[in-house]
């Protein structure tokens, strides 16, 4: 491909089920017969927090595309969603078109280009829901984990839109608390007590014990709410309002959490703050 080699394995237990690797790095797994599988945990846990948005179809856009092992998931899960794809490399988007069964355009758009460039040229309110997967070898570039990315990120999210970043991080996890507080300064200062923010990881990798995938999420505040700043402008270039704002502190969604198979575990409230502690914000 354009960025170096991608190529696909089969699970010899069950052949049905692929992983793409890019360069080396396992970068989706998906289940050729079952469009709602998703492999990997971390993934797992997005669709987790995504079950917390109203019933219906969505507006997502998955910076990071790979495979779109997500964007498949949310198209069973909420028919008629509209979702965009992003990737920098344009090769591997032409390919995962010919070798997987992704929903066709205008469901799921797929667009060459580098993420953070993408993400700025959206409408404000535009989005439901703004997927963070991009890697550099094993961590997240860093202009799309500082303070002008979760900017951008709130600007495109309709209120009550969520923001899923995955933020691989070893110990003692300082990428992990300086993201919280990069996002805390993004989407309003009681976001965490709001229950507009947190963070889900398998336990061993909060505890310190390993190098693992910590998932943010961040809701934009709903209109009239005191986390948003913006006024009364529109939705973007649909004129929707845009979700009711979920809570991420829903007893579900920690049920959820704990009954995946590989259970994980949910940071909000003060155990989020304790988490983050006096960590400052990326630039």
């Amino acid at each position: 491909m354009d960025t170096g080699t991608a190529h696909v394995e089969r699970d010899p237990d069950h052949p049905e089920r692929v992983t793409l690797h890019v360069n080396g790095v396992p970068s989706s797994g998906l289940d050729l017969a079952d469009p709602g599988f998703l492999a990997f945990e971390y993934m797992q846990e997005m669709a987790a927090v995504l079950a917390l948005l109203p019933t219906g179809p969505l507006r997502v856009v998955h910076l990071g595309a790979a495979g779109c092992a997500l964007a498949r998931h949310v198209e069973h899960e909420r028919p008629g969603s509209r979702q965009l794809g992003v990737d920098v490399d344009a090769r591997l988007l032409t390919l995962v078109r010919e070798w997987f069964a992704l929903p066709r355009s205008p469901l799921l758009r797929l667009r060459a280009d580098d993420a953070y460039r993408a993400l700025e040229s959206l409408p404000e309110r535009s989005y439901d829901v703004v997927v963070r997967d991009v890697f550099a070898g094993d961590r997240t570039p860093e202009h799309l984990a500082g303070a002008a990315f979760a900017r951008a990120a709130h600007r495109v999210l309709r209120p009550g839109g969520v923001l899923l970043a995955n933020c691989a991080d070893r110990p003692p996890l300082e990428l992990a608390r300086r993201e919280v507080a990069t996002l805390a300064a993004a989407f309003g200062p009681a976001a965490a007590a709001e229950g507009r923010l947190a963070a889900v990881a398998e336990p061993g990798v909060l505890k310190g014990r390993r190098y693992g995938n910590v998932v943010l999420a961040a809701v934009r505040a709903t209109s009239g709410d005191a986390g948003d700043d913006t006024g009364g402008d529109t939705a973007g270039d649909t004129g929707e309002s845009g979700t009711s704002g979920a809570d991420l502190r829903d007893p579900a969604l920690g049920r959820a959490l704990r009954t995946l198979p590989v259970p994980a575990h949910l940071l909000v409230g003060a155990e989020l703050e304790r988490f983050a502690g006096t960590a400052t914000p990326l630039p």
